[in-house]
Parts: C-alpha cells; sequence; structure tokens
C-alpha cells in the first residue's frame, strides 16, 4: 500500500517541484521507484509511485519553508528556495536531474551555480552518481538515505555528506545481531549497486572475522525487479528459492533495495519458506512488505533503521492538508486521491488524510537534518532539536540503529513494526526484548550445539555440522580439547580424570611373592651364620673359605634387603640402593667364592706346574679387596655421577613410575664384570671338579655360576624388551635367584653336613681321607711305569 502504481512519461522533462529564493536547495528524490529501462531503446517512462518518497519532499519543503519563517532569520535578507526533482530511483534520471540543477543559474559558467547545495539522493548507486558531478563545481550533497561506503571516500567524493550511518556501521551492528542470538550460519542476499555489492563485502568480512559460516551469497542482477517476468531474471528467482529451501542457514540477511526484497518476499510468502530474515535499512520498516497478504508464511523478521526520531510539526502539516502550501507533488499526488479509504487500503488510490500513517521517522527526520545541516555546514559538531550530530574526516555521522521485529502475532490483524533494542556508535548492541531466550531452534540450527563428551564437525552441507564423539575431553559441547598430561577424557569425553600412579604395588601377587622370598633368603642366611659361627672351628668351615664365609654370608643378606628397594614407588635412595649396590654386593660375594676356588686347588691340586702360579695367587685378604675393589671402582663413579633416578612414564590412562639406570655404560660394565667373575669361577670350579675334595666345594660351585650366568643371559633379553610395572620384579627376581643359586648351592650343603652328618665334619676323617687319596695316587703312579715296559 505504499506504493500506487503509474506510468509517468518523463522524455520531454523530469518532474519536479520549483520555488524561487536568494539561495536554491536542490532535492533529488525517488518519487518512483521502477522504469522500464530495456535493452531496446524507447521512451522512458517511471512507475511504482512511492508515497513515502513524496513525503520526504514535502519534508524538505516544509524545513525550508520553517527556516525562512524563523524568527530571528537565520539568514538575514536571504530567502531560501528550493528545485526538487524526481529521479525515479534511476542513475540517468539523477544525471539529468543534477544538470537541470545547474542550469537554473544566473551564470553562464558551470562553476559558480545559484543551487548552492542539492539534498539526496536516497539510493547509494544514485548518489555516486552525483556526487561525481556535484563535486565539479563543488556543490555540496547532502544524503538522508544513501549508505554506501564508498562515499566515505573523499578523494573521490569531497563534497558528499550524510545525516545516516555508513554501511560500516550497519553491517557491524548486523554482525553483532547474529552472536547475540549465537547463530553460527547464515546466508546473504545483496545486488549488483553501490549499496548491495559492498555492503555484501563488508558482511561477508564481519563473519569470517567472527568464525560465523557462510552457507551461501546471491548478488542480484542490477533489472531483476525490473523486468522479473523475463525468463533469466525468473530463473535467477527460482534458483534463490531452491538455495532458500536447500540451506541450513539460521538467518537470511536481505541487503538489497526495496524493489528486490519485493520480489523475494513475494517469493518466500508463496513457497512458505518461513526463515528468519534480517533487513538492512533498505526496507526494515517498508510497509508495503511488511502487509503483505500472509507475510507471517515467509518467516520472522529482524530489521535495522537509523535512529528514527519525529520531524516537529511535521505530523500536524500533513494533516492540515498541508497548510495550504501548494507545489507541483502535491497537486499530482491529489490527483491520485480521488476516493475515500482506510487508512490500509488494498486498491490503488489513498485518501490524503491517510498520509500521516505513512510518515516514516528515518529518512524523514534525516532530511529534516539535511536541511537544517546546511545552515551549520562549517561546523563538526551541532545539535539540531535535541539531536546532537558530529561529522568524521570522512563526511560520515553515526547515530546508531534501532533494532526492529516484526511482530506478526494473531493478536493483531497486521504487522506492527516494533523497536526492540538499538546497536550504539560505540559497538554495543542492547535487546530491550527477551527474545534471545525464547527464541525457538529449528532444524535450521543444524546441531549448533552438542552433547558433553561431542564436538561439531562439517556435514556434507557447506556449514552443517554434526555431532560426532570427540577424540578428546570436552565439557561444553563445543570444542573438544586434550586433557593435561597428568589427566585422560573418560568413556563419555565429557569430563578428564586423573591418572593413577602405576607402579609395583606391596599387595600385588608378584610384590608378595618376591617379599615371600626375600623374608625367607634372609631368615635362611641370618640361620646358616649362626650355625657357622657355632662350629667355626670345624673342618667344614675352614673348607668353605673359613672367615671368608662370613662375608660371603653378609654379601648374600646385603641381596636379600635389596629385593624390597624394588617394590613400592620408586624413589632415589631405592633408585640408587638397587643395581649398584647389588653389583658391589654380589661381586664381593664371587670374589669370595674364588678365593676358596684357589684354596682348592692349591691343596688337592698335583700338576705342579699349575700349582706354582696358583698359589701366588692363593692369597685370600687381597684376592677379594682387588677382585671386589674393581666393581666399587665402577660403581661409585656411577653413583656420583648419573646414578639410578625415579622417573615418571606418561602413559594413556596411568603414570608409570619407574626407575631410570641413569648411566647405560655403567650398568653394562656392572653386569658385564659380574658375569666375568662368574665365568671364572665356573672355570676354576669346572676344573676342580676331578680333585679329591670330600665336601664336594667345586661341584656346587659349578652349578652356581652356571645357574647365575643363566639367568642373567635370560634377564638382559627380558629386561630390553619388556615395559611396564613389572620390570623392577624381573630385577628384583634375578636378585633373588642369584642368591639362592649361591646359598642352596654352595652353603647349605655345609650346613646339612654340620647338622645331620657331624661325622665327616671332623678332622680325623679328613686326615684319613687324605691319606687314602694319596696312597691311592702313590699306587697309581708305580703300575704306568710298568704297564710302559
Amino acid at each position: 500500500p505504499a506504493f500506487l502504481y503509474d506510468v509517468v512519461p518523463q522524455e520531454n522533462g523530469l518532474q519536479h517541484a520549483y520555488s524561487p529564493g536568494d539561495i536554491i536547495i536542490g532535492g533529488l528524490f525517488p518519487l518512483h521507484l521502477t522504469t522500464n529501462r530495456s535493452a531496446i531503446p524507447g521512451p522512458l517512462s517511471c512507475s511504482n509511485y512511492d508515497i513515502s518518497g513524496f513525503l520526504h519532499t514535502q519534508v524538505m519543503i516544509y524545513t525550508i519553508g520553517q527556516i525562512n519563517q524563523r524568527t530571528p532569520r537565520l539568514l538575514p535578507n536571504l530567502t531560501l528556495g528550493y528545485d526538487i526533482y524526481d529521479t525515479c530511483g534511476d542513475v540517468n534520471f539523477a544525471i539529468t536531474a543534477t544538470l537541470e540543477l545547474f542550469k537554473r543559474t544566473k551564470t553562464s559558467t558551470l562553476s559558480e551555480p545559484k543551487t548552492k547545495a542539492v539534498i539526496g539522493e536516497r539510493f547509494s548507486e544514485v548518489s555516486v552518481a552525483v556526487a561525481r558531478i556535484a563535486a565539479l563545481s563543488s556543490l555540496a550533497q547532502i544524503s538522508y538515505s544513501s549508505t554506501s561506503e564508498v562515499l566515505s571516500n573523499k578523494n573521490k567524493f569531497p563534497t558528499f555528506l550524510r545525516t545516516t550511518s555508513s554501511d560500516e556501521c550497519q553491517t557491524k551492528a548486523i554482525a553483532e545481531l547474529v552472536n547475540k542470538f549465537n547463530w553460527k550460519t547464515v546466508a546473504i542476499i545483496g545486488s549488483n549497486d553501490e549499496y548491495g555489492k559492498h555492503g555484501t563485502d563488508s558482511l561477508g568480512k564481519l563473519f569470517n572475522d567472527n568464525n560465523i559460516c557462510i552457507e551461501f551469497v546471491t548478488i542480484l542482477p542490477d533489472d531483476f525487479s525490473q523486468n522479473n517476468s523475463q525468463a533469466s531474471n525468473a530463473a535467477h528467482l527460482a534458483k534463490l528459492v531452491k538455495r532458500i529451501k536447500e540451506s541450513f542457514a539460521e538467518a537470511i540477511i536481505m541487503f538489497t533495495k526495496i524493489t528486490n526484497v519485493d520480489v523475494v518476499m513475494d517469493a518466500a510468502i508463496k513457497y512458505k519458506l518461513n526463515r528468519t530474515w534480517i533487513a538492512s535499512d533498505s526496507w526494515s520498516t517498508s510497509t508495503k512488505v511488511s502487509e503483505m497478504t500472509d507475510i507471517v508464511l515467509a518467516g520472522q523478521v529482524f530489521g535495522f533503521i537509523s535512529k528514527r526520531n519525529e520531524v516537529p510539526g511535521f505530523k500536524q502539516y500533513v494533516t492540515s492538508m498541508f497548510d495550504g502550501t501548494q507545489n507541483s507533488f502535491i497537486e499530482d499526488f491529489k490527483t491520485r486521491t480521488d476516493c475515500k479509504r482506510k487508512c490500509f487500503p488494498t486498491t490503488e488510490c489513498l485518501n490524503l488524510s491517510c498520509l500521516v500513517s505513512y510518515i516514516d521517522q528515518d529518512k524523514s527526520y534525516n532530511t529534516y537534518i539535511a536541511v537544517q545541516l546546511l545552515m551549520a555546514i562549517k561546523k563538526v559538531n551541532f545539535t539540531v532539536n535535541a539531536t546532537h550530530m558530529s561529522f568524521d574526516a570522512n563526511g560520515d555521522t553515526s547515530l546508531g540503529y534501532d533494532i526492529l521485529y516484526w511482530n506478526m502475532t494473531e493478536s493483531t490483524q497486521h504487522t506492527v513494526i516494533t523497536t526492540i533494542g538499538e546497536y550504539s556508535p560505540d559497538g554495543k548492541i542492547n535487546i530491550t526484548v527477551d527474545l534471545i531466550t525464547d527464541m525457538p531452534v529449528t532444524l535450521y540450527n543444524c546441531s549448533k550445539t552438542c552433547k558433553p563428551g561431542q564436538q561439531l564437525r562439517l556435514h556434507d552441507k557447506k556449514c552443517c555440522r554434526h555431532c560426532i564423539p570427540c577424540l578428546y575431553f570436552n565439557s561444553t559441547g563445543e570444542d573438544c580439547k586434550a586433557c593435561n598430561q597428568r589427566s585422560y577424557s573418560s568413556p563419555e569425553r565429557d569430563k578428564c580424570l586423573e591418572k593413577t600412579d602405576d607402579f609395583l604395588q606391596w599387595l600385588d601377587p608378584c610384590s608378595i611373592t618376591l617379599t615371600s622370598f626375600g623374608i625367607l633368603g634372609i631368615i635362611v642366611t641370618i640361620v646358616f651364620v649362626v650355625l657357622f659361627i657355632i662350629y667355626r672351628s670345624t673342618p667344614i668351615v675352614k673348607a668353605v673359605g673359613g672367615y671368608l664365609c662370613f662375608l660371603e654370608l653378609f654379601s648374600l643378606l646385603t641381596c636379600f634387603c635389596l629385593t624390597f628397594t624394588f617394590i613400592g614407588r620408586p624413589t632415589k635412595t631405592s633408585c640408587m640402593a638397587g643395581l649398584p649396590v647389588f653389583g658391589i654386593a654380589f661381586s664381593l660375594c664371587i670374589s669370595c667364592i674364588l678365593a676358596n676356588l684357589l684354596q682348592i686347588l692349591v691343596g688337592f691340586s698335583f700338576d705342579l706346574e699349575m700349582g706354582s702360579w696358583i698359589k701366588k695367587l692363593n692369597h685370600p685378604v687381597p684376592l677379594v679387596t682387588f677382585v671386589s675393589g674393581i666393581q666399587l671402582a665402577l660403581c661409585v663413579p656411577w653413583l656420583c655421577y648419573n646414578p639410578p633416578f625415579p622417573e615418571e612414564e606418561i602413559l594413556i590412562n596411568t603414570i608409570l613410575h619407574e626407575c631410570e639406570t641413569g648411566s647405560t655404560a655403567f650398568f653394562i660394565a656392572m653386569i658385564g664384570y659380574n658375569a666375568f667373575l662368574a665365568l671364572i669361577c665356573f672355570g676354576f670350579a669346572f676344573k676342580g671338579k676331578r680333585l679329591p675334595d670330600l665336601y664336594k666345594n667345586a661341584s656346587l660351585i659349578t652349578i652356581s655360576m652356571l645357574v647365575y650366568l643363566i639367568i642373567w643371559v635370560l634377564f638382559i633379553q627380558i629386561y630390553i624388551n619388556n615395559f611396564g610395572k613389572y620390570k623392577p620384579a624381573i630385577e628384583s627376581g634375578a636378585i633373588l635367584i642369584s642368591s639362592y643359586s649361591i646359598l642352596c648351592c654352595h652353603l647349605a650343603p655345609k650346613c646339612y653336613i654340620m647338622v645331620f652328618r657331624k661325622e665327616i665334619n671332623n678332622e680325623n676323617v679328613i686326615t684319613e681321607y687324605i691319606r687314602n687319596l694319596a696312597q691311592h695316587s702313590q699306587a697309581t703312579v708305580i703300575e704306568n711305569p710298568v704297564s710302559a715296559r
């Protein structure tokens, strides 16, 4: 209803209104919104009469009249006149009108026109063309509605000013609204003109910076609304409707001129698209669109409009039939209102008394401010009717925006456009109506938020994301995050659980087994010590080395005690006391056995050549000191410079506590040296097996050394390939088996003789055994020469 359809020929001249004055103010307003321009040459005409455009011309005329009648006079001895043209929203018509303004001068040159300023145009694309011409004669141009960012370029448009905010501010406001409602997916419909192209580009950059997905951008062609019946434009519309139907965008931003919006919203009603729309200032207050039949089928509409205010006295001026003012625009309008209708008619005629319902508070007030601005053109800051105006270096002002909502509830007979909030120039948005929490979640949210333990990932649609289980931790349903090193994600991926400390616990069955054998070894060793003390003067104690056996038992007792250092949480002390101390203690034990073997070989060997060099080695104390001292020389630097230390190994669900060996070289040297000593003992013991030893020392030592060597060869293989908390158990088990091999094979038989075979633990028996052995050896020597003869 805001548009009355007619066809006005524009061939021989432009429709305009003129009033003489000392200073002429030009005006460029689109009283018609479309033309019949096409690729085929022919007469041009304008159609779609716009009542709002007509009212904007009357605001300008009214304001000029107020300035002329004001007391005291703002312009003494000077009267303002006007020369206003209908541009039909067309660039060519606007250029023609601008040139007409220059013609209406008393001078013959273009540089000194009587027209000192021009108010307009409404559309950015038209204002760009006018501004280029106005700049030639430094003619001030003040637009009440053109918002394109292009016009902020003072190098190209030095004389252009405007009383509305630029699209830079408006696009920021739209982006803030999208963020306020937490929409993550949008679509943009623009147009191939200065307003639509630059607005669309600015929105695209802002949404990308805010991680808001743009599902699609559609740029409507120049003639989209003028020739919509053509096959190409019909195809454009069909394609757009298809994209909207298939889209998961939560909001569709329409940043284009009103004539394009008419076509799109008509299709939205026809196909019942039911989407959320964001209207730019070009159509956010359009009564024609808001009063379309079944507009509710198109969906809900939010909009932005420049901060609004009433033009003082203008409503009374209109209702008083323009206070008797006469101009060609009023005369033309009266020809269209020859029937009495209600204020919301369905036909193409309108009663003059209903005009007040079409007075907007944005463009009308901006027009009023634009005329007032001419009186303070040289000021950067001024106040008009309680509205403070200021301009930046680009000639732009920012009054902020009102945020609108189209109320289409059944309680209202028609759509009511209400203000629900505002966007201030400092970038803050405020929604006074609580629509944020009441905003319904539709399928177009496309799984915007997920349950804890899930995250959004792109689906087959460009912006549509769906929920999938997190690989890591997520408690908010947004992006997954990795837990810290000491925690891991729960099976539901909704929280982080602390990793458990993993080490060989004291109550572990393996630990209990090792501890039991360790305690048993300690008890048995102590019992052996007691027995050896009791029978210290008997031949059997002397046969196993005498006082050296106590040193051997001490070293075995130390090894059994070391079993407990491998159980429980590793500490610096337990790690240092483990393998290094075992290496020293066991080398001491083997050195005592080696000394004992040399005593046996010297005592029972009849090989004179061998006996001579073995006798040189048969010094137990120096031998034990030297042999064990080498191991001590290896282990002390190990403990001083790079000892074993406790370390944490961060695993998936656990933190493994273990002892690192520190210096690998010292560790290998310690193991290798003990193995070397065991090999020597094994060699001497194997050679001494044939000697007449009543207590079988050599034979038993051979077995114990063989067991030791086998155990540690296996240990190295298992130790290298094993990982986890049972690795210390392997070390402890190897020490236990090594200690028990000597305890059981070397010392236990001696204790058995002490307790149960006391008859052979006697010097007389030993003497008799040696005498018989000597006689047997002598007889063997005599027989051999006889048989040789």
